[in-house]
């Protein structure tokens, strides 16, 4: 994003129709001035798909508005909180005067803004379930005691880094709350660059231009997989991106790879790939090439960190990448909206932004090999708020699919063919090891989702504990392996009807049975609860389109009442029974109904 101008991002604000976007709520407490990154926070919402809408609370007035209340800034529509208390408005003596301080008042001052914090956080939370963003303390580059300050466990560095993993503790101890590590964001930028003194001292505005747009992207690490507008997959090209140099042409010896430079660039952008893999991302391959000269790179390259094993899927052939892309996200069943393509041809990259521009495209300057690690692990759009075991096994459960596919090929018919698979589906109601995924599953599942409605872990846990409403989760195991938690059901109850609040699926078990056989469960659940009939509701978006029709093919009627654009609404009459669960699951487990 480094060249990414102000003037830019204004003329885009300026030409883009906001007023038609979903709203992004932002309300920001701050003890500085720190309206310049209102534009910055404006243009990510738009880039992810909203209008980003940002209040300011008074200046220096955070514990008023945070404890005292101010329904304009925090309400049930906020989204987002963020928290700027920079420490020298908070306690100068800590931050400015610290040299005069005995050991028991900085003690004292440490536990004063303790409490401030635990204060501001439950006034916060007596007002809004919005997330709560708190950018930590800013670790002083010349310390009050200078040199010896790094030596000491009670120099000024110490106590800040104290505060910062104090206010981290307490965050984490309430759901959707995170403390954005600004040291992070100071350290990416330089001293020089992040602060402007001037205006420190003219409007106690201490942040440069530069860094409100730091602090910005940050920012929008947290709220992109809040929102589901995170990414899930990263295609590669090969040549000069994985090695240096053109296999076809340098050959197997001749490509630049190793521990040693120029390979060394490309040794360690492999080693990032590798660790967005471990973390879940889907890796596939988009090259212009020869196949068999790419996996014989894969297969016996000595410095080859990537392996057959971790690429899900590829395209090695001489088609066009845009047609090549789209296979890709079509065979992996994802939108292209969950995409990240990196290449180093300036023609390439151009081809895909104009070609599919719901893919997000990282250009690899072919003479800047040395930075391509940074690029990857500073785009931010791997980011995600939890990381369950599901995620790191994603890479091997796309494997597993694309042998569930070869299978298919090979049966008679599709009733044969589920049988092979001696599925299994085990359908229970959320608990806390639960949560966290079924939390990220509402915040990006896109195709799958009659509601796309999403939620945090705070969210689920009350829906879940609530007594009127319950939170189901469903887990597919076959032959080839455990997907782990796949499918989210929500049903609220109301008198004698039961909402279905929440009904998707993973895409990576789309065509089975799974949504079958989980919605009679539900209605099973909502029979069990005494209700006399369901409600289901759809909300059109661009992703969910295969599902508009999923209630009436299942016997629900569509209500001819007008609605709300975009959404129509749908009723089962349970006195009419419940259609049994497939007959091709080898086994469905299931706590509905169980004592």
């Amino acid at each position: 994003m480094s060249d990414l101008s102000y003037l830019k991002i204004q003329d885009t604000l300026n030409q883009a129709d906001l007023d038609d976007l979903p709203k992004l709520n932002v309300s920001i407490l701050r003890n500085v001035m720190v309206e310049p990154i209102e534009p910055y926070l404006k243009y990510f919402s738009y880039k992810i798909g909203f209008g980003g809408n940002v209040v300011f609370g008074e200046y220096d007035n955070i514990f008023q508005e945070a404890v005292g209340g101010n329904k304009g800034l925090l309400n049930s529509n906020t989204d987002c909180v963020l928290i700027f208390s920079k420490l020298e408005n908070l306690s100068w003596d800590l931050s400015r005067n610290y040299s005069a301080l005995k050991p028991n008042q900085v003690r004292s001052e440490i536990e004063r803004i303790k409490e401030f914090i635990q204060n501001v956080v439950f006034g916060i939370r007596s007002q809004t379930d919005g997330m709560i963003l708190w950018h930590g303390f800013e670790t002083p580059v010349y310390p009050v005691l200078g040199i010896i300050d790094a030596q000491s466990s009670n120099g000024q560095t110490a106590v800040i880094n104290e505060l910062n993993e104090q206010l981290k503790t307490f965050l984490g101890q309430h759901e959707n709350a995170y403390m954005v590590d600004i040291n992070n964001c100071l350290a990416k930028l330089g001293y020089q660059q992040f602060y402007d003194l001037r205006y420190w001292h003219i409007g106690k505005a201490p942040y440069s231009r530069d860094a409100m747009k730091e602090i910005a992207e940050e920012i929008f690490k947290y709220i992109r997989p809040l929102k589901g507008k995170n990414k899930k997959c990263l295609i590669l090209d090969c040549d000069n991106v994985l090695w240096g140099g053109i296999i076809g042409e340098d050959g197997l010896a001749g490509i630049q790879l190793g521990k040693s430079y120029p390979g060394s660039c490309y040794y360690e952008f492999q080693q990032e790939v590798l660790n967005l893999y471990n973390r879940g991302i889907i890796i596939a391959l988009c090259s212009k090439n020869n196949e068999e000269d790419v996996w014989e790179v894969f297969r016996k390259h000595p410095d080859m960190l990537l392996k057959e094993e971790h690429i899900a899927m590829s395209r090695i052939n001489w088609e066009d990448k845009a047609t090549n892309l789209q296979k890709i996200a079509m065979d992996l069943n994802i939108g292209l909206d969950s995409v990240v393509f990196a290449d180093d041809s300036e023609f390439e990259v151009n081809l895909i932004q104009k070609a599919l521009p719901d893919v997000e495209v990282i250009h690899m300057p072919r003479n800047k090999a040395v930075i391509f690690r940074d690029i990857l692990v500073s785009c931010g759009w791997f980011d995600t708020l939890t990381l369950s075991e599901e995620d790191r096994k994603r890479g091997a459960l796309y494997k597993a699919e694309i042998n569930r596919k070869k299978l298919q090929s090979q049966a008679i018919d599709m009733n044969t063919y589920y049988k092979s698979l001696e599925m299994k589906l085990c359908i229970h109601f959320a608990d806390d090891f639960a949560i966290p995924r079924l939390a990220q599953l509402t915040q990006k599942t896109n195709q799958f989702n009659l509601t796309t409605k999403r939620y945090s872990e705070a969210d689920i846990k009350n829906l879940s504990k609530s007594a009127s409403s319950d939170v189901l989760h469903v887990r597919l195991i076959d032959k080839f392996g455990d997907t782990g938690i796949v499918g989210v059901f929500i049903l609220k109850h109301l008198d004698k009807k039961a909402l279905i609040d929440t009904f998707l699926l993973s895409c990576r078990v789309l065509g089975r049975g799974v949504e079958d056989a989980f919605l009679s469960n539900a209605l099973k659940l909502a029979q069990i609860r005494g209700c006399e009939g369901v409600i289901g509701e759809y909300y059109a978006t661009q992703k969910n389109g295969q599902v508009v029709d999923f209630y009436e093919k299942r016997g629900f009627v569509k209500s001819e009442a007008p609605t709300q654009q975009g959404i129509a609404v749908y009723y089962y009459d349970l006195h009419n029974g419940i259609r049994k669960e497939p007959d091709f699951f080898a086994e469905i487990d299931s706590e509905i109904g169980k004592p």
